[in-house]
């Protein structure tokens, strides 16, 4: 099975972060000029403290009536974070994202963020490695090793 380190070196390592300390509203236009759906949340020597998701945004801004313009990431990011590393495997980050019900796992190697793997990246790998074996089984099958 495919592991983590293999994806991020095919996708990239570029992770968009953001301070506890920052308002909501700047990790919205983050996510939105990034294209991404979440942003690890490091604080002044870039330890990781949690990740904001859109859906923390839902949550806990929109839907307690609060203002994403003088709201902190610190009162709603996620602190309670699942992280996985580069050798773990697809199979064990989608039993995670799964069980969890989330979506994104930052990828740490020791204690320093190297990555982030989200549930689309997991699946596209999946299904590019079930194309892979399916064209084999055909060239197998249809006598194409010899």
């Amino acid at each position: 099975m495919e592991k983590v380190g293999s994806v991020l070196a095919k996708k990239g390592s570029n992770v968009w972060t953001i301070s506890p300390d920052a308002i909501v509203y700047r990790a919205l236009e983050m996510m939105n000029n990034k294209g991404v759906g979440a942003l690890v949340v490091v604080n002044e020597n870039n330890k990781v403290e949690g990740i904001i998701t859109e859906r923390d945004y839902a949550r806990k801004v929109i839907l307690q009536g609060k203002s994403s313009k003088e709201t902190y990431i610190k009162e709603i990011m996620t602190t309670e974070l699942f992280v996985v590393n580069p050798n773990t495997t697809l199979e064990e980050c989608m039993g995670i994202m799964t069980e969890k019900r989330i979506r994104h796992l930052p990828v740490l190697d020791g204690d320093k963020l190297v990555g982030i793997i989200s549930i689309g990246d997991v699946l596209k790998a999946i299904i590019e490695a079930q194309g892979i074996m399916i064209e084999h089984l055909s060239k197998y099958i249809m006598g194409g090793y010899v």
